[in-house]
């Protein structure tokens, strides 16, 4: 296959994704874009966590939420946090307490009753990522899941679970980061557009 046709390829691939998320997706953005709605009204903040690209979409994500999205709309800080930022934290958890627990560690430590966590996984099946959900429950938090494949462990444990139709990794990823600039969107739009 020449270049053209890989780039061609590549680029249809994720637009017929795109287009299957519509039908497939749009009654789960809907009911997480209620959960974050009523979250930040409440005055709580929204967690998230993930690992490697789902840990810098988490990253980005909280960025959208705490500075702004939509730059035509002038609004006050949303709290967000990503659980993925602090090397310190990461790395002391993972030594002294397990890699598999240091999200639910951060969770424990930053999370509230009426917090929300968005959990991102494009297996679903990231052992750190289902026990930071286990304990947001414990802490009576609400969980939104960003899932791929068939949802993995972690849908049946997601009060919302938005799942892109996709098994590539790649896919997963940018269906990820589309559902969350739309989920930021609607939030800033309905509480302060």
């Amino acid at each position: 296959m020449n270049r053209k046709d890989f780039i061609t390829e590549q680029l249809e691939e994720s637009s017929d994704m795109k287009i299957k998320m519509i039908t497939e997706c749009d009654i789960s953005i809907s009911e997480a874009a209620d959960l974050l709605i009523d979250c930040v009204k409440a005055g709580n903040k929204i967690l998230l966590c993930g690992n490697g690209g789902s840990a810098a979409d988490s990253q980005h994500l909280a960025t959208e939420f705490m500075i702004r999205l939509s730059h035509d709309l002038d609004r006050p800080a949303i709290a967000a946090i990503a659980l993925t930022t602090d090397s310190s934290n990461l790395t002391a958890g993972g030594n002294d307490i397990g890699f598999d627990n240091v999200l639910a560690r951060n969770v424990e430590g930053l999370g509230s009753e009426g917090d929300v966590l968005i959990a991102i996984s494009t297996s679903g099946n990231s052992r750190n990522i289902i026990k930071a959900v286990e304990k947001a429950h414990e802490k009576k938090m609400q969980v939104i899941g960003f899932l791929g494949g068939d949802g993995g462990q972690l849908m049946p444990l997601v009060q919302v679970p938005i799942i892109i139709p996709s098994d590539n990794t790649q896919r997963i990823q940018e269906g990820h980061i589309t559902v969350g600039h739309i989920l930021c969107e609607l939030t800033e739009r309905e509480i302060y557009g």
